[in-house]
């Protein structure tokens, strides 16, 4: 348990300073150079910011842990190990871990996105995050605390099976960050023929377009586009850089106030 929360406190300390470092990179070589940099709702972002990436996190290790226990007493009961004691990689090099882990992770991420749009009671959620109406970095972190649940519940199980080390979570943890601070934030790069591996700022930047090029969207992609390209999911024209208006069809009935924006899935 403490190793976990040590993560979260570790963690917190590495988004501030991924956060700094993406603040001041589109200060210095911005994309869309008239955006400025207290926009409209800014002061939401940074709640959300401080919110999900340190409180929520804090909160959900303690419930976590004890989601932990009622499980192993189930498999206790009828005589089963632990999912845990599989541990089939924690015997591997940290290296090892680490790439496994990370590609892993991340498809899992890839296909909960999928749902977070294809399914209406999730969608409901997510579309905080797409109430973006001006993409910058901070935007990484605008999304309801529910989708912290959603995506854990689906990651919990691999994880306790392949036994990663926690050093190699946390080690993940702030590489995705980074990589999704940079993902929405207010820089012109598309990592030239690396786009067909990696999400990028070109590419994401469509995901958030108002105007759906998929059944339920398009770029799904949190670190790896492979996996759009792979899939057919993928949105990337050519001769057109950016869409004319982010957001989503009658975007005006979403409430624009915080609370209600906490509240909105579950009254809805």
């Amino acid at each position: 348990m403490f190793e976990f929360i040590w993560n979260t406190q570790g963690y917190f300390f590495w988004l501030l300073v991924v956060s700094l470092f993406c603040w001041l990179l589109e200060r210095v070589v911005p994309w869309r150079k008239n955006q400025r940099a207290f926009r409209d709702q800014i002061g939401q972002d940074y709640f959300w910011l401080i919110f999900n990436g340190h409180y929520a996190g804090m909160l959900l290790a303690f419930v976590t842990v004890w989601f932990v226990n009622q499980v192993n007493q189930i498999f206790s009961l009828f005589n089963l190990a632990p999912p845990e004691s599989l541990n089939l990689l924690g015997n591997m090099p940290l290296g090892v871990q680490f790439i496994v882990y990370f590609i892993f992770s991340d498809f899992i991420e890839w296909c909960v996105h999928n749902l977070l749009h294809r399914i209406s009671f999730l969608w409901e959620f997510h579309k905080l995050h797409h109430s973006i109406r001006e993409l910058d970095w901070i935007g990484n972190f605008r999304f309801h605390w529910m989708e912290i649940i959603v995506y854990r519940s689906f990651k919990y199980l691999p994880l306790v099976i392949l036994g990663i080390d926690h050093r190699v979570i946390l080690w993940i943890a702030i590489i995705a960050t980074l990589i999704g601070h940079l993902n929405h934030a207010n820089i012109k790069t598309d990592w030239g023929i690396f786009r067909y591996i990696f999400n990028s700022p070109r590419l994401h930047v469509w995901h958030h377009d108002e105007i759906l090029h998929g059944k339920a969207g398009q770029n799904y992609a949190i670190v790896f586009s492979l996996w759009d390209w792979l899939f057919g999911t993928i949105y990337y024209p050519k001769h057109v850089e950016m869409p004319g208006k982010l957001g989503f069809v009658n975007i005006e009935k979403f409430p624009e106030r915080l609370f209600r924006r906490f509240v909105y899935p579950f009254i809805k």
